[in-house]
């Protein structure tokens, strides 16, 4: 599942790291508390051409009248993302990627008190997932929405979470972005254990209120 990420990375750096063009009106950074149906920066490959460009967090079907006519669609499950109504032509036209430096999950064995994780790759590397997209709306009122596919997490995981967001290595960007053939479908799987460092950070995060650098500080486990 991904539900809350850090998205610290400069556009610039990100463009270039994709060889896209980057829009003009790029979400700001750094925004260590991205919540669901906020914008996001996300790379499509368009004719031939890469590009860097913003959608809200949160898939709308075109058969939504509004923006709050269903469900809130931020994840979608690799398992069955070629099943759904809400994500079939998107998973074999529309894929996308979509960088962060890292995502929160919740360990909530106490039910009353999750606690929250804050997981980056071991490498320092800037965490790619594998998304979809889907425009909604017409003139004024069109967004250029997406998800992203989670599947099973990995042993890593597990202790914390059953799902984890599929996150792709630079190799396999192009073959997902449909820049060469058929055969994303094999991309939907967990990454290695090892590759993810997971921190325990302070419960300010449970607020989608909460602002600032301080969030991604690891804290204690076991606070005296």
């Amino acid at each position: 599942m991904c539900g809350r990420m850090a998205i610290t990375l400069p556009h610039d750096a990100m463009a270039q790291l994709f060889a896209a063009s980057p829009a003009n009106d790029l979400p700001e950074v750094p925004n260590f508390n991205v919540c669901p149906t906020q914008r996001i920066a996300v790379c499509t490959s368009e004719d031939g051409r890469r590009l860097y460009r913003p959608m809200r967090w949160g898939l709308l079907p075109h058969w939504y009248k509004t923006p709050n006519d269903g469900p809130l669609l931020i994840n979608a499950r690799s398992e069955t993302v070629a099943d759904k109504p809400a994500f079939r032509s998107a998973v074999r036209e529309r894929r996308c990627l979509v960088p962060a430096s890292g995502f929160y999950e919740w360990d909530r064995t106490d039910s009353k008190k999750p606690l929250p994780w804050y997981v980056t790759r071991t490498d320092g590397s800037p965490m790619v997932f594998a998304a979809l997209w889907q425009d909604w709306g017409q003139g004024e009122e069109r967004l250029s929405t997406c998800a992203i596919l989670t599947c099973a997490a990995n042993a890593q995981m597990a202790q914390v979470h059953d799902r984890l967001p599929v996150i792709l290595e630079p190799e396999d960007w192009s073959l997902w972005l449909g820049e060469e053939g058929k055969g994303a479908a094999r991309l939907m799987k967990p990454i290695e254990d090892g590759a993810l460092s997971m921190q325990r950070v302070g419960t300010e995060i449970n607020s989608s209120k909460a602002r600032g650098e301080g969030l991604i500080v690891p804290v204690p486990l076991n606070p005296a």
